[in-house]
C-alpha cells in the first residue's frame, strides 16, 4: 500500500465475513465514520486517540458483505473543508495530479480508490464531499438522497444536510456498494424505506448502471456554468455532445435560485456545526483543557489547542448566526433560500429526468492555493451545495481531462429517491 499521497489516517486493517457480495474487494472507510476497536479522528487533533466502542450501520453492512477495511481515509477535519488540506495530519496530494489536491472533504477516501490502494471507500457528503473529490481524482461519487443511508455512527457536522455515499472507479462499481448500504435502520430514524416511493426492486441500483441514455432528457441550470473555468466548461459541453450521441437531448434551465446556494449552505452548515461541535469539551469528549479550578477557561482551552483554525472559524460563524438578534438575519433567511432552492430543483426536475452540470467549476488547485483564499474554497462548492439543499441525490462521474491533464468531473442530479436515474446517466460516461 502507498503512503506517499497521505491518503490514510490508520492503516490498521478490519476483516469483514467471509462471503457476500462484497468478499474480495477492499472498501476504505472515510476517518469520521466510527469502527469499534480502531480509532476515528475526523481529522482532528480534538479525536487523535478517540477509538468508538460500536460500527457504524454502514460499516456493519459492509462488513456483513464481505468486504475488508484497510484503513480509515485521511479527511478535512470535521469534514470542514474542500481539499482535504485542514486535517491535523496533514494534506492529502491528488494520486492522479501531482502538487494539487485531492478535493475534499473525503479526499482521502477519493485518493485511495484513484491510487488503487482500495477497491472502493466509503465518504460522507454534506456539501459536495463525495462528489468534489471525485471529480478532481477521476473517480465515480455517489451522495444518494438524503434518508436513504444509515447515518448511525457518522460523527455530525451538520445533520439536516450530510449523507454517507460510495466512491468507485465505475459508475456499476459504485451502485453496487450503495445497495449494500442503503435501506431502512432502527437506529436512525430519518431513514426512509425506498420501496415506498420507488415500488419493487428499489435498491437494485447496479442493474441501473446500463449506459442507456436514448430518450434521456437532460437539463441543464445555466447558472452553474456562469463563471466556471472555460477548461472545465469545454470538457463539460464535449461529454454532453456525447450524450447526445447516445440519443440523449438536453434544455437549458433557469433556477436564479442557485445564485444563492453557496451563502445558504455556509449559514445553515456553520449553524448545525455549532451546535455538533459544542460536546468537544474535553470532558465528554476530546483531549482535556487541564482543570485549574475555572470550568469556562478548561473548556476554552480544550478547543483552542483542539480545534483546527477552520474548525474554530466555522464554529464561530454558525454561534454567531443563531445568537440572539441575528438569527432572523441569518438563519431564518438560509432556510427560506433553502425551500426555495428545493422547491426549484424539483420543478426542474418534473421537465427533465435529471439536471447536469460540472461537478466542480474549476479543475484540481495547486496544494495550499486556496488556504490562501479561503473564498475561492467555499465558492468552488457552488454547483455541489444546491443537490444536499434539496435533499436529492446526485453523482458525479469522470468526463474527461482538460488540456493540461487536470480531470473534470460531470454531475447528475435526480429526483428524492431516484438514484436509479442518475445512475443510468452517469453509466454512458464511466
Amino acid at each position: 500500500m502507498s503512503t506517499d499521497y497521505n491518503g490514510y489516517i490508520t492503516t490498521e486493517r478490519i476483516d469483514g465475513a467471509d462471503d457476500g457480495p462484497l468478499a474480495g474487494t477492499t472498501v476504505a472507510v472515510k476517518d469520521n465514520i466510527s469502527t469499534e476497536g480502531v480509532r476515528t479522528t475526523c481529522g482532528s487533533a480534538m479525536l487523535d486517540d478517540y477509538v468508538p466502542p460500536f460500527d457504524a450501520t454502514v460499516v456493519e453492512r459492509i462488513k456483513e458483505a464481505g468486504a475488508t477495511i484497510p484503513g480509515k481515509t485521511n479527511m478535512d477535519e470535521f469534514g470542514m473543508g474542500t481539499t482535504t488540506e485542514t486535517s491535523a495530519f496533514g494534506p492529502t496530494e491528488n494520486p492522479v495530479a501531482k502538487g494539487h489536491v485531492p478535493g475534499g472533504s473525503s479526499g482521502g477516501s477519493a485518493a485511495v480508490v484513484a491510487a488503487g490502494d482500495a477497491d472502493m471507500a466509503l465518504g460522507t457528503d454534506t456539501g459536495g464531499s463525495v462528489r468534489a473529490p471525485a471529480a478532481f481524482c477521476g473517480v465515480v461519487g455517489i451522495k444518494p438522497t438524503y434518508g436513504l443511508v444509515s447515518r448511525y455512527g457518522i460523527v455530525a457536522y451538520a445533520n439536516s444536510l450530510e449523507q454517507v455515499g460510495p466512491i468507485a472507479p465505475t459508475v456499476e462499481e459504485a451502485a453496487q456498494l450503495l445497495e449494500v448500504i442503503a435501506g431502512p435502520d432502527p437506529s436512525d430514524a430519518t431513514v426512509r424505506d425506498a420501496t415506498d416511493e420507488r415500488g419493487e426492486g428499489a435498491y437494485d441500483y447496479a442493474a441501473a448502471a446500463d449506459g442507456d441514455v436514448d430518450g434521456l432528457d437532460v437539463g441543464i441550470p445555466m447558472e452553474l456554468l456562469d463563471g466556471a473555468d472555460e477548461r472545465v466548461t469545454e470538457v463539460f459541453w464535449d461529454a454532453i455532445d456525447d450524450l447526445e450521441s447516445r440519443g440523449a437531448t438536453y434544455h437549458d434551465v433557469d433556477l436564479e435560485c442557485l445564485r444563492y446556494a453557496v451563502e445558504a449552505y455556509y449559514v445553515t452548515a456553520m449553524s448545525e456545526a455549532s451546535s455538533n461541535l459544542a460536546r468537544f469539551d474535553g470532558v465528554r469528549y476530546g483531549q482535556s483543557g487541564g482543570y485549574d479550578g475555572n470550568w469556562n477557561e478548561t473548556f476554552a482551552r480544550a478547543r483552542e489547542e483542539g480545534f483546527g483554525e477552520e474548525v474554530k472559524s466555522r464554529v464561530l460563524l454558525g454561534t454567531y448566526a443563531l445568537s440572539a438578534g441575528y438569527h432572523d438575519k441569518y438563519y431564518k433567511k438560509a432556510q427560506d433560500a433553502r425551500a426555495w432552492i428545493k422547491r426549484d430543483i424539483n420543478d426542474a426536475l418534473d421537465e427533465a429526468d435529471v439536471l447536469a452540470s460540472p461537478t466542480m467549476p474549476v479543475p484540481p488547485m495547486e496544494l495550499g492555493e486556496s488556504l490562501e483564499d479561503p473564498l475561492t474554497m467555499y465558492l468552488a462548492d457552488a454547483n455541489t451545495t444546491p443537490a444536499n439543499l434539496a435533499n436529492v441525490p446526485a453523482i458525479s462521474v469522470p468526463a474527461g481531462e482538460t488540456d493540461d491533464g487536470l480531470p473534470v468531473g460531470l454531475q447528475f442530479v435526480g429526483p428524492a429517491f431516484g438514484e436509479k436515474e442518475i445512475i443510468r446517466a452517469g453509466s454512458a460516461l464511466a
